[in-house]
């Protein structure tokens, strides 16, 4: 044994078990486990509420480099059920660390394991597909963790948005960083700012941010919020944001999209992108391992131009299924999915992937723009 660590293992529920040794919190956790393909931005990735009910395992080989920073943070807290690296750094080096990731997530609650075989791992769900697993203690015998594995409730269905959507409706003023600034506030005038009202089902705060930095006052509200109460807050535009599961695990969501749709300007993405085609009257369907990443290739049909793009989701719009109510505007090119909607006579559109990247790059920012534009012309 390794002096000073504390072995640990992965069961997945096809039978297959990973052993390695434990960080962060002392417990065990399962979830519906998952690769992220992105070099860096783990920070950015532990705090997405997306993550949601999920265990990531992150394929590139090496994570802590840079410790942890407040600055970092997608959401107030840690989401996932557990982390999966090959190797965690034993030092973190960055002017901006405040702490490492172990210590943080022990603060958090989170486990993780290292010193498993994420090359081995990655392959496998690439084959089978996601599924339920486990991290436990390496003192439990493999069986009796595959049995919690398998044992655990899948994601299809749930309405996991309820556990991560804000309880009350709040103003968001943080814009955008700037290197010895930090974030800045927006100036308290609503003069020529369009007011957006932005549904959490679990909202990244750098999508908040851009949305300030484009000159927008942002209303944050709850997941649970009808179309009557996000008209009475007379909205230019409404946003749909990201958010965990399946989005059939939200009709009340849906209904309350439907209400809205041709009544402001709408833009979505990830999950508000998926609620957006079944308010539609669409369909939704998994994926076979989801994409996690951030170096997507999704081509923008009306130019033919080329987006490398940031992504989290497991789900997606079937778009025979829209029957022609939309326009599908991009494209993946990993596998022809659809990546983007619009209803040109709705002024709503909408993207799967995140064009406010953190982590990621900036390639489709433009649609903020876009988005700032529909608002001033309605």
């Amino acid at each position: 044994m390794t002096q000073g660590k504390r072995p640990m293992r992965l069961a997945l529920a096809d039978g297959t078990t990973y052993d390695g040794w434990g960080f962060g919190a002392e417990v065990a956790s399962g979830g519906e486990l998952v690769f992220n393909t992105g070099l860096t931005g783990y920070q950015e990735v532990l705090t997405d509420p997306s993550y949601r009910g999920q265990i990531v395992s992150m394929t590139y080989p090496h994570v802590g480099n840079v410790g942890v920073n407040p600055e970092d943070m997608e959401s107030a807290r840690v989401h996932l059920a557990g982390f999966v690296v090959r190797e965690l750094s034993p030092v973190a080096s960055n002017w901006r660390s405040r702490q490492s990731l172990d210590a943080w997530l022990a603060e958090q609650g989170v486990v993780g394991i290292e010193g498993v075989d994420t090359r081995s791992l990655t392959r496998r769900l690439r084959e089978s597909g996601c599924m339920m697993a486990m991290i436990g203690e390496g003192s439990m015998s493999p069986d009796e963790l595959v049995d919690r594995a398998r044992a655990l409730p899948g994601l299809d269905g749930r309405d996991l948005v309820a556990e991560v959507t804000c309880a009350a409706p709040f103003p968001w003023t943080q814009g955008r960083w700037e290197l010895g600034r930090g974030y800045a506030e927006a100036d308290g005038s609503a003069v020529g700012k369009p007011h957006v009202v932005a549904y959490d089902f679990g909202i990244k705060y750098n999508i908040l941010r851009r949305l300030v930095g484009e000159g927008c006052r942002v209303s944050v509200v709850p997941a649970s919020t009808t179309a009557e109460q996000v008209l009475a807050l007379a909205p230019d535009g409404i946003f749909l944001s990201n958010g965990p599961g399946d989005p059939a695990g939200v009709p009340y969501v849906v209904e309350a999209v439907r209400g809205l749709i041709g009544k402001r300007p709408i833009f979505g993405i990830c999950l508000g992108h998926q609620i957006l085609g079944l308010a539609l009257g669409g369909e939704t369907y998994k994926l076979r391992f989801g994409h996690h990443g951030i170096n997507h290739p999704v081509r923008d049909e009306s130019t033919g131009k080329v987006e490398i793009t940031s992504q989290n989701h497991n789900f997606c719009v079937d778009v025979q299924s829209l029957k022609g109510r939309a326009v599908v505007t991009h494209l993946n090119l990993n596998d022809m999915t659809v990546e983007g909607l619009q209803v040109p006579d709705a002024d709503v559109f909408s993207v799967q992937y995140h064009p406010e990247a953190s982590p990621g790059p900036h390639d489709a920012s433009y649609l903020f723009g876009r988005f700032m534009d529909r608002m001033r012309a309605a």
